[in-house]
């Protein structure tokens, strides 16, 4: 078996990254972020698998600790960003009169 590459590592990671950013994306569109607790569970359990993920690879010296933190951090702002925009858009519509 041969050694896996840092670079291969943190592509990975990143592609996992991705996927659950995606994820948050395409409810978006449905507004279940803001009215469905079922889908807050499945982005906290997404979260913690990937938190878990970057905690493998920092033991394994993959990554180090500051990249796995900044991997982790970029992820949390931009959820956290499209968590904000969807609140924003429901509070635009509620403030128009088209309740959603």
């Amino acid at each position: 078996m041969e050694p896996i590459s840092k670079e291969f590592a943190l592509e990975l990671l990143k592609e996992d990254a991705d996927r659950i950013k995606m994820l948050i994306r395409n409810q978006k569109n449905s507004l279940c972020i803001s009215q469905c607790k079922a889908f807050e569970e499945v982005v906290d359990t997404q979260m913690y698998g990937f938190s878990r993920q970057m905690t493998y690879a920092i033991r394994l010296g993959i990554l180090s600790s500051k990249e796995g933190h900044q991997l982790l951090s970029d992820l949390e702002k931009e959820l956290n960003r499209l968590y904000t925009e969807v609140y924003e858009e429901t509070q635009d519509k509620k403030e128009s009169g088209k309740e959603v």
